[in-house]
């Protein structure tokens, strides 16, 4: 039995299961990376609870009560239903320009703007008719209101003018809600009988955080959106026809049809099918950065146990080409300094950047591990060439992070080539010759 575990099986199945046993640190260093960012992510909340959250601005709507009956086969009415009911505008073109800033909450910084939404549009009234007929019901176009839906009105800083045909309305808070945005509303009752359309121009001054989207409340709608921001995430149902980002900014613009939503011109109000859906149709931008610390972190782990393994492998290879011997202890130690690494990263890049913070902790573990094999390996040169290969694996590590879309295959090649590697370095070993006892010759350091 002694025999046996001095054998390079048990050598062999020893360094795995140590392998497995790395698992355990780097599952908690998994751990603080969704800690830190809940607490960025709680930052953010903070942040936006009295500055306003991210912004979704939808445009006008017309809201009218209607009533539908209900009758019997002889035609005798035995109820009577009463609702309200949505028209949306023929065509809308929403323009903002968003002048970001930084805010702080603690260590964390949250991009926050303020923005100048103009909006403008008009409704057809055959629209009103023609959702009348093909909905049933009798609608109420002298009791009619405009609504505007807004996401998060404790960052409506002001309404700079609203108009309908020229003429000013005022716009007051409302305690209804639809699709989860809270509703502003202004009395426009609408004369069946006319025969232009009705035009109306909204100016309002907002402020949110993080993000800003519209929604497509329109036969045709239009978002045109510019900022100073480097990095904007184009996000929702649709992305920007046309767009241009540089190093000074970006500038968007969508154009969006009916056909292109999963909703019709006019519903019932309280159809909750339809305002399910309205959260889902919006597009804009969010000001976040694609490729954040947490997100660089949390791909720099998904690769640790196979780099630690390839390490333990580098040492296991000198072991046996170079008639040395090491303890499972050492073994752990250059695993938790492995492992530590990970955590060092993300400690430094939530202070100095990721790039920087990958650079020093990854310098610092290789000088360390360099310097641990030098000397229980007790050969300089064994330690500079441990050193370079720890050095080459995080180098491989950090592209595999930046090529987010060609990870799969960088990382593919590059195992690929370590077992290539592996078996031409181990092609001449006779492993049957080191079955027992392991490096009999040799003294354990």
């Amino acid at each position: 039995m002694f025999r046996w575990t001095q054998s390079i099986t048990a050598k062999v199945l020893g360094i795995g299961v140590l392998a497995l046993l790395m698992l355990i640190p780097l599952k908690q260093a998994d751990g603080i990376v969704r800690e830190r960012e809940a607490m960025r992510t709680s930052a953010v909340a903070r942040v936006a609870s009295g500055w306003g959250g991210p912004q979704t601005v939808g445009g006008f709507m017309l809201a009218m009560p209607a009533r539908s009956e209900v009758r019997d086969s002889t035609g005798r009415v035995v109820s009577v239903q009463d609702t309200t009911h949505i028209v949306l505008a023929d065509e809308m073109t929403t323009t903002a320009d968003l002048a970001v800033e930084r805010r702080s909450s603690g260590m964390y910084e949250v991009p926050v703007y303020t923005s100048d939404v103009t909006i403008r549009g008009r409704f057809l009234v055959e629209d009103v008719a023609s959702a009348g007929a093909e909905s049933g019901t009798a609608l109420d176009t002298g009791k009619a209101e405009l609504r505007l839906l807004i996401a998060d009105t404790r960052g409506l800083q002001g309404i700079t003018s609203a108009t309908v045909d020229g003429h000013p309305i005022r716009l007051a808070s409302s305690a209804a809600t639809m699709g989860g945005y809270s509703v502003l509303t202004a009395a426009f009752p609408v004369d069946p009988a006319r025969a232009t359309p009705i035009d109306f121009a909204l100016t309002l001054r907002i402020a949110g955080t993080e993000s800003f989207s519209a929604l497509p409340l329109a036969r045709a709608s239009t978002l045109q959106l510019r900022s100073a921001w480097p990095d904007p995430s184009f996000a929702g149902a649709i992305l920007p026809g046309r767009r241009s980002v540089s190093a000074k900014g970006f500038d968007a613009t969508w154009q969006v049809m009916d056909l292109n939503r999963s909703y019709g011109q006019h519903w019932d109000a309280a159809s909750t099918d339809v305002n399910a859906r309205l959260a889902a149709s919006s597009f804009g931008v969010k000001l976040v950065k694609p490729g954040s610390v947490y997100q660089q972190n949390d791909r720099a782990g998904k690769y640790g146990l196979l780099f630690i393994a390839l390490t333990f492998v580098a040492f296991f290879l000198f072991e046996v080409l170079k008639g040395l011997r090491l303890h499972p202890v050492q073994y752990l130690l250059v695993g938790a300094a492995m492992a530590s690494f990970y955590v060092l990263l993300l400690a430094l890049s939530e202070q100095i950047g990721f790039g920087v913070a990958y650079v020093v902790a990854a310098t610092t573990v290789v000088l360390i591990v360099g310097g641990y094999a030098a000397a229980v390996l007790r050969a300089r040169g064994a330690g500079l060439v441990l050193g370079g290969v720890l050095a080459l694996v995080y180098a491989i590590l950090y592209g595999l992070i930046g090529a987010e879309q060609y990870a799969l295959l960088i990382g593919s090649v590059v195992l690929v080539a370590v077992i290539a590697l592996l078996m031409y370095l181990t092609r001449r070993i006779d492993w049957y010759a080191y079955g027992v006892p392991f490096n009999s010759q040799t003294e354990t350091p």
